[in-house]
């Protein structure tokens, strides 16, 4: 059965970490999290995205900020590769 949220305990057993790590990524902004009073409450998605299993919004936003910097920098490049 899955869980819309796990605990900070949970989430370290699945992602084979330490809770210290689990709550210090979450007050830092590095894994999507909820407080609730002291600790907080990880959602399953932001959990598959920690194990690479999904692509979350940041992690696109900043794929299609290097597709279109390299779009920019090599574009007369690609030009000539697709002449060939």
């Amino acid at each position: 059965m899955k869980k819309n949220y796990y605990s900070t305990t949970e989430t370290a057993k699945i992602l084979k970490v330490s809770r210290k790590t689990v709550f210090q990524w979450a007050r830092d902004g590095k894994i999507q999290a909820t407080r609730v009073g002291k600790n907080y409450i990880i959602p399953h998605s932001a959990i598959l995205e920690k194990l690479g299993k999904t692509l979350g919004k940041n992690r696109k936003i900043e794929i299609d900020r290097s597709i279109s910097r390299a779009l920019k920098q090599y574009e007369q490049t690609f030009k000539m590769l697709g002449k060939t």
